[in-house]
């Protein structure tokens, strides 16, 4: 839901790329948020594609989650600077990027 909040739509591709699992594992989770009425296809050129956006529902139930994540990031990154946040960001997707290799 991030993701689509922030790009606006994305591909299954996209969507399995950025949470670095295979299409199948986002096939079925995308599938449970669309029967809960939180995502949507998009109408695209392309019919192969299966483009997805959020619903007014996802959004409104994703802005209520993202106050309680803001919460709690704030709670567990207290005392830590923004410096060593962002060392921290880089340090873990150098670490991913050695696991995909």
């Amino acid at each position: 839901m991030y993701y689509l909040n922030n790009y606006g739509s994305a591909t299954l591709v996209e969507l399995a790329n950025y949470q670095s699992v295979e299409k199948p594992t986002i096939t079925r989770t995308i599938a449970r948020l669309e029967e809960q009425g939180y995502v949507e296809h998009v109408p695209s050129k392309d019919k192969r594609e299966k483009r997805m956006r959020l619903t007014e529902l996802g959004k409104k139930v994703y802005s209520e989650v993202r106050v309680t994540i803001d919460q709690y990031e704030q709670e567990i990154l207290k005392g830590i600077t923004e410096e060593e946040q962002l060392a921290a960001i880089r340090i873990m997707g150098e670490i991913r990027n050695n696991i995909i290799k």
